[in-house]
């Protein structure tokens, strides 16, 4: 195995994660902004109000987007896998 293999392995790694984690990040993000402005609108400094409603939404996109995760997650360990004869070369 070379290092340009390696490189190339460690990037689509990452690639995948990213594509992974970032639909269900950006929901948390939303909602913790929604949240945070409402806050400081009416002047409520309570730290655990925005955690249910993140919760919720996190839940909601991963029924949504779950599917859709596992493919992209099968697809890539299905191209790994393949790939495992060309690493003893």
């Amino acid at each position: 195995m070379d290092t340009a293999m390696v490189v190339d392995l460690g990037r689509e790694s990452l690639f995948v994660a990213v594509m992974i984690a970032s639909p269900m990040l950006a929901i948390a993000l939303a909602v913790g902004l929604l949240i945070g402005i409402v806050q400081a609108a009416t002047s409520i400094n309570e730290m655990t109000l925005s955690f249910i409603p993140k919760l919720a939404a996190l839940v909601i996109v991963l029924m949504i987007l779950g599917s859709w995760q596992i493919s992209v997650l099968v697809d890539f360990t299905r191209r790994l896998f393949e790939r495992i004869p060309t690493f003893f070369m």
